[in-house]
């Protein structure tokens, strides 16, 4: 049966209705060194509590670079010691033992197991994340946490946050491949007072690397994909990494350079009526490592241009979109002092800078052009840096920072008319840039850290100022707390504070499809969470609950039922309660543990449940929501992965949900089987079995069944 969202009488929501919510997952930021222990894992982990501003490219020092002690509460084979491994998962580097957050990476080998052809695909299967997609391969996607919107979370690319201020639409335009993803950490919640006024409802942090995933005194390494199937799709990537520098002797005695090069193409004609695109990527990437200082640098640039049909608007089934995306960033991690045996044991400073442009243009009706017919040109640049301390002392670890981004703007149609002296061609074609806008944020933070014995407290604050708000400092604080009473069970409670400034798109939209507000509200959100963890030899499970109290809410919504437009709008208070079920295990050392053998391919299996239920009230009549009320009630998610026979091994992925405002709830059924052999893999991948019709968002129609088949070719 083909699930159709049905076209519902416009009625009015009432004063006080209750739709439903959604749950999320955690994120934290770990050290960006390929080894970072948690890249193998792709298991639910406890990780300290979160602090960096919009970024403060954070290290870990102490991350081991050689497997540690396998623990006992190991989850799966070749996993190394979690406990005692220094992450940042506050501004002050901590243990996962000390730790006071739940962080659920998806590892390396997670993603090489899925069934995925994009970061969006594998985001797909966490548990409290909602993927909404257009169109296929993800080519525009908007990701959320806890039962928020797209525009309420950060995504950051080692740290660097990629989202943009003019709409969080293209958010998700990453410009690396699978294969360059060491891991991805995600963070539900307020954290503001970590990753900025962006990280509204939580964060997710996509973590590469530049060194090889070899092992031993094999310096450098090359892969390269290329896959075809169904809907005139197919492409490729390619990667090359090297270590430039090997340990030496005297003063080159730890100090290590890796660099790493990727690129990638694919495009399809989509698999329904204009939806073909053409993806192409390009990233760099470097790190120098030394006993002083530990320098990490990217590049990258990202290219879309896809036929839009109906992505904004069911009365235009013609629309078109072209997006370049291009970005880096440079952090430097000093160590000053080791250590020492004074009243500061240890000191660590961490400047920062980052910048990236995003180019967007965008046509109501393909090939036709000018501001008459819907034609719009968009210039966003953001760049900014930060600087960072960390001293570790007898109270406890304390960090103190400050960050400055500038967000500025040229367009065809948001900001302030310029005077036409001031007008700014648009290269290739014949319109100029006739809008501007500008606005600063200014963030300082102060964060302490006490760890006594299996109790962490972690208490920080963040004064924020945004000059497109007014020149006004407004405070963010936060408290997590975590207690551990012996090697499995472990039980946390946190509450945070966050506020996100309106996009561009919200203020100055003005189409025959949208229309924004100039005089909206910031929104404001006080997040509460807790939750329990249990680990045990081959098993992993976590209970988690969240209340969320949004204020001054930002939604797209038809204010009469004779509405032709969306108009963007604070629609008043936005609660969200919400739980997280998770279980993990590694069958084959629950059931057989004696014939668990390392380097076999295991059977494991995930399951992972969310539910959220929302109350909304406002004293406006709203007769149609576009996002903040279209939220999953409910989310199912399992997964198995498994072998056949010697080299051959398949996983499957089920997911059911449903969504309020007039959805149907449908289930979905993906696969994957891969014969390996030592430098080839050769796959075949399906998406959507089961041949589906379903709609993530708006009537935007998803394709049927999707089928891939490829190689991957490793040199060594």
């Amino acid at each position: 049966m083909l699930f159709e969202r049905k076209a519902l009488p416009l009625q009015p929501l009432m004063k006080t209705t209750t739709f439903n919510k959604r749950d999320a997952i955690v994120f934290k930021h770990f050290n960006r060194k390929g080894y970072s222990l948690f890249a193998a894992l792709g298991k639910v982990v406890v990780i300290g509590v979160l602090a960096v501003p919009t970024l403060t490219y954070a290290k870990a020092d102490g991350i081991a670079t050689t497997p540690a002690e396998e623990s006992a509460d190991s989850l799966s084979f070749g996993e190394q010691r979690l406990d005692e491994v220094q992450v940042t998962g506050s501004r002050a580097p901590l243990t996962a033992r000390q730790s006071a957050k739940i962080v659920e990476v998806i590892s390396r080998d997670d993603i090489h197991r899925a069934e995925a052809q994009t970061i969006n695909d594998v985001l797909k299967l966490a548990t409290g994340v909602d993927v909404r997609q257009r169109g296929g391969f993800g080519v525009q996607t908007d990701i959320s946490i806890n039962g928020g919107t797209f525009d309420q979370i950060t995504i950051l690319l080692n740290g660097m946050p990629l989202g943009s201020p003019q709409t969080g639409h293209n958010a998700a335009d990453f410009p690396v491949s699978l294969d360059d993803i060491d891991h991805i950490e995600v963070l539900e919640g307020a954290a503001a007072r970590v990753f900025g006024s962006a990280a509204f409802s939580g964060a997710i942090n996509i973590v590469t690397t530049p060194r090889p995933s070899s092992q031993g005194t094999r310096g450098w390494e090359g892969k390269a994909t290329l896959e075809g199937g169904s809907f005139g799709s197919f492409g490729g990537d390619a990667r090359v990494a090297a270590r430039l520098l090997r340990p030496g002797s005297g003063a080159q005695a730890s100090s290590q350079l890796f660099s790493s090069l990727s690129a990638g193409y694919n495009q399809s004609d989509g698999g329904t009526v204009n939806s073909g695109f053409r993806n192409r990527h390009g990233f760099y990437q470097g790190q120098l490592s030394s006993a002083i200082a530990d320098v990490n640098w990217q590049a990258g640039i990202s290219s879309k241009d896809y036929g839009a049909n109906t992505f904004y608007s069911a009365r235009f089934p013609n629309q078109y979109e072209w997006t370049r995306r291009y970005m880096g960033s440079v952090s430097v991690a000093l160590h000053p002092l080791t250590n020492g045996g004074g009243l500061v044991r240890s000191l660590d400073i961490e400047p920062a800078i980052y910048a990236h442009r995003d180019i967007d243009h965008y046509q109501l009706t393909k090939g036709a052009t000018g501001a008459s017919n819907g034609e719009n040109y968009h210039r966003m640049d953001v760049y900014g840096g930060s600087l960072s301390a960390v001293a570790s002392w007898a109270a406890g670890k304390t960090a103190i920072g400050a960050d400055i981004r500038k967000e500025h703007i040229l367009s065809t149609a948001y900001g302030e008319l310029l005077d036409e002296a001031e007008w700014k061609a648009i290269g290739n074609a014949s319109r100029s840039y006739d809008h501007m806008g500008n606005r600063t944020n200014t963030s300082l933070f102060l964060e302490h850290n006490v760890i006594l014995g299996g109790l962490t407290v972690s208490a920080g604050l963040m004064a924020n100022r945004n000059t497109g708000l007014d020149d006004k400092f407004r405070l963010y604080p936060g408290v997590d707390i975590s207690f551990r009473p012996d090697d499995h069970w472990k039980v946390y409670a946190s509450w945070n504070k966050a506020m996100r400034l309106p996009t561009f798109t919200d203020l100055y939209t003005n189409s025959s499809a949208q229309k924004g507000d100039i005089a909206l509200r910031p929104e404001r959100n006080n997040t509460f969470k807790g939750g329990v963890r249990y680990r045990a030899v081959g098993f992993e499970a976590l209970a988690s609950v969240f209340y969320s109290q949004g204020r001054d809410m930002i939604d797209w919504v038809y204010e009469t039922a004779e509405a032709k437009r969306y108009q963007a709008m604070n629609i008043g208070k936005l609660d969200n309660l919400g739980m997280n079920i998770e279980a993990k295990c590694n069958m084959s050392r629950l059931l057989c543990p004696d014939l668990a053998v390392e380097g076999k391919e295991p059977w494991l299996m995930t399951v992972g449940y969310a539910y959220i239920n929302q109350t909304h009230k406002t004293d406006k009549e709203i007769y149609k929501s576009l996002y903040a009320l279209e939220y999953l009630r409910h989310k199912f998610v399992a997964t198995i992965s498994h072998p056949i026979v010697k080299h051959l091994s398949a996983s499957w992925s089920l997911r059911w949900q449903q969504r309020m405002n007039g959805y149907h709830p449908y289930a979905k059924l993906d696969g994957k089987v891969q014969y390996e052999m030592r430098h080839c893999t050769v796959f075949v991948k399906a998406d959507n079995m089961t041949c589906h019709g379903y709609y993530d968002l708006g009537t935007v129609k998803q394709p049927g069944l999707w089928i891939m088949a490829g190689t991957k070719v490793s040199l060594f």
